[in-house]
């Protein structure tokens, strides 16, 4: 049985192994990144810094978009090193390097119960 995993259905569709990431969210959704996992205190899972974003229309990885929010960091000290912090996230989880998650999408049929958020 595959797990469950709630997604945002204006979420783009998983682009294919090695190209650009879009935003599915599919592999934050299913496990936290390494530095998914030092930010969400876990292994599995949601990853806590995940975000959606309704203006993109997909999710981002808060730790590169607004570390300072996803930390819980507030004033001029952290406005200042959240920059720094959202370039070493960018590089530590291989931004635009291609999607490697080797997990599919596949949606319930509407006759199925589905959890609510």
């Amino acid at each position: 049985m595959h797990p469950v995993i709630q997604i945002h259905p204006e979420a783009p569709p998983k682009p294919p192994l090695g190209q650009p990431c879009n935003g599915c969210g599919l592999c934050c959704l299913a496990e936290p990144c390494p530095l998914g996992m030092l930010v969400s205190r876990r292994r599995r899972g949601r990853c806590a810094a995940l975000q959606w974003s309704w203006e993109q229309r997909r999710y981002l990885c808060g730790m590169v978009s607004a570390p300072q929010q996803v930390l819980g960091w507030d004033g001029l000290l952290a406005a200042r090193f959240a920059p720094l912090l959202s370039r070493w996230a960018r590089r530590w989880i291989s931004a635009a390097k291609g999607c490697d998650a080797a997990l599919e999408r596949e949606d319930l049929p509407d006759d199925k119960p589905r959890a609510s958020h």
